[in-house]
Parts: structure tokens; C-alpha cells; sequence
């Protein structure tokens, strides 16, 4: 695949400019979640209400044909509210499961860190392994399967922060913020939102979208590619300002944005320049600072990754 010739690369672009033509003036975003998509991972999008997170989640299903189930977090949320339940069913005389709404192709939870550590939790199998058990039976969830949440800044009233091992089993983390002036102006005379949500067609469909994830997983690396990454993992693990640096699995959902960065680019092999775009968006919530400060991890990624050397 040469660089930005082929028919795919200008679908590519052309699902990305759908996009961008709903939420205005956050290319850098979009791509990256388009990214962690075709990478197979999951996506957190964490900024202040408002800013667009639901509708980039919504307008990602539509784009590539999806299908879409929401749950909203709240604290009294349960976690049979997002994985379902087995009720008894007196026709059949037998129990019947009542699947929830993980159980379609892409999952918003949204304001996650409203909903209380167990229903946090019940998230985990499903989103590292594609199923859940419910009383002993394990089922199945759809291919492709991407839970999108959104979470609130910490500082807000009744949240409950994400544990590490739920952190981790998000590809991306991204943050959205507020629109430059030009582009808030073009929000005001009623461009993007929800009208151009409500246009937004399927440009794509969940077949092609697995089969594009497959080859993202084939991507050529080179040697010296994977040496440049297992240096910033080391880094990450011998900062001083860290405690915790990244895991294996870390540095896995690194290369593996990276192999989707190279592909949205029109590549059929990985760069540093694409481990370098999706390195913050693919660390910095992995990061756990001695400091405990968790606002300041992006700061620490990005030192971390100006202090290795580009091979």
C-alpha cells in the first residue's frame, strides 16, 4: 500500500472528513479515535460536559454502520444494568437470559466514573476478553466490540476515580476540549452537532471495519521500530517521577495505535512519527505518578517521550 494512493486510504479520509464535519476543529481527535477503532481497542474520552464526547461515540457507530447501546452513568447504576440478567421464564419453566446493552457492537458509557467501583468493575471481562458470565454461563459479545466511555474531571461532584486495571484495558485516551473561536462561531450559526449527526450516513460497514482491523494486525515493524518502543516502555518504568510505568499489555495498545496511526496514513508499515502521534493518548492514563497526581501524567508522557532517542 503506497502512501496515500490507494482507494482505501481515500475511503479512510473520506470517513474522516464525515467526521470532522460533525465535530468541528478536532482532526487531531478524530484520527486517534479513529485509530484505537481499526486497532481493535477501546476508547475513554474524558473532558467536561459539553464538549462533544457523546457525540464523537455516536457519530464513530454511524459512520462505520454499527451497532449501538448507551447506559448512562449514575451511582445507583448496577452491574446487571450494562451486562443483563436471568430471569425465569414461567411459559418455558426455565431461566432466560435478558441480555443488556453491552451486548452490542459499540458501547457508550457514558460519565462512567458516576457509576460506583462494582459497576465499574463489571466492565473489565468484557472489555479484555469480548464476553461475560452471568451466573456461570459465559456469552459471547459481537464482533467488532468497542466500549466507549466518557468520564467527568475528578473534581467533580460524586465521582469515583477508575482503577488502574480498568485504565488499562483502554487503548486511547483522549481529550476533546473546548473549540477555537472561528470554529465555536461556525457551532453557533449551526454547523456540526447534532444536525450533521442526524445527516451522517454509513460510509462503511462491520465487516470491512474487521477486515481493516486484521490488517492493521499485519503491519510491517522493523527491528529498530520495536527497539524504539521498548525503550519508551522502559523509560516509562525507570522515570523518576513514576511509580507505576507501563505493563506488557501497555505496551502492546502502543504498538497496536501505532500499526493504525501507519495505516490511516496510507502505510503498509509503522514509523516512529506514528508511535510518537498516539504515544500520550496511549500512555499517559497507564502512568501512575509517585506524586499521585493524576492530572499530570500527560506532562510526564510527554517528557518521557522527548527524552528517548528517535532511531
Amino acid at each position: 500500500m503506497s502512501p496515500s494512493t490507494t482507494p482505501l486510504h481515500e475511503r479512510l479520509r473520506t470517513i474522516r472528513r464525515a467526521l470532522e464535519s460533525v465535530l468541528l476543529g478536532k482532526e487531531k481527535t478524530i484520527r486517534l479515535a479513529l485509530a484505537g477503532l481499526l486497532a481493535g481497542g477501546h476508547l475513554l474520552l474524558e473532558d467536561l460536559p459539553g464538549v462533544g464526547k457523546t457525540t464523537l461515540a455516536q457519530a464513530l457507530a454511524r459512520v462505520f454502520g454499527l451497532d449501538f447501546g448507551r447506559v448512562q452513568g449514575t451511582n445507583d447504576l448496577l452491574p446487571s444494568d450494562l451486562l443483563g440478567l436471568s430471569v425465569f421464564d414461567e411459559v418455558g419453566r426455565e431461566l432466560r437470559f435478558v441480555p443488556g446493552p453491552i451486548f452490542h457492537q459499540v458501547l457508550l458509557a457514558d460519565e462512567l466514573n458516576r457509576a460506583s467501583p462494582k459497576t465499574q468493575s463489571a466492565l473489565l471481562e468484557a472489555m479484555a476478553e469480548r464476553q461475560v458470565t452471568i451466573d456461570g454461563v459465559t456469552h459471547a459479545l459481537p464482533e467488532p466490540f468497542c466500549v466507549i466511555a466518557t468520564q467527568n474531571p475528578l473534581e467533580q461532584v460524586g465521582t469515583y476515580p477508575l482503577p488502574e486495571s480498568e485504565l488499562d484495558r483502554f487503548l486511547l485516551r483522549l481529550e476533546i476540549g473546548y473549540p477555537p473561536p472561528e470554529v465555536e462561531k461556525r457551532l453557533l450559526a449551526g454547523e456540526g452537532g447534532a444536525a450533521a449527526l442526524a445527516a451522517l450516513r454509513p460510509l462503511a460497514d462491520a465487516t470491512e471495519l474487521r477486515a481493516w482491523q486484521a490488517d492493521v494486525r499485519s503491519l510491517t515493524v522493523r527491528e529498530a521500530l520495536l527497539d524504539y518502543v521498548l525503550s519508551l516502555v522502559q523509560e516509562t518504568r525507570t522515570h523518576p517521577g513514576v511509580r507505576l510505568g507501563l505493563s506488557p499489555r501497555g505496551g502492546l495498545a502502543l504498538l497496536a495505535a501505532a500499526r493504525a496511526h501507519a495505516f490511516l496514513a496510507g502505510r503498509d508499515f509503522v514509523l516512529p512519527e506514528d508511535v510518537q502521534a498516539v504515544f500520550v493518548a496511549a500512555t499517559a492514563h497507564r502512568l501512575v505518578l509517585r506524586s499521585g497526581e493524576r492530572e499530570a501524567c500527560t506532562n510526564t508522557a510527554l517528557r518521557i517521550l522527548s527524552t528517548v532517542p528517535v532511531p
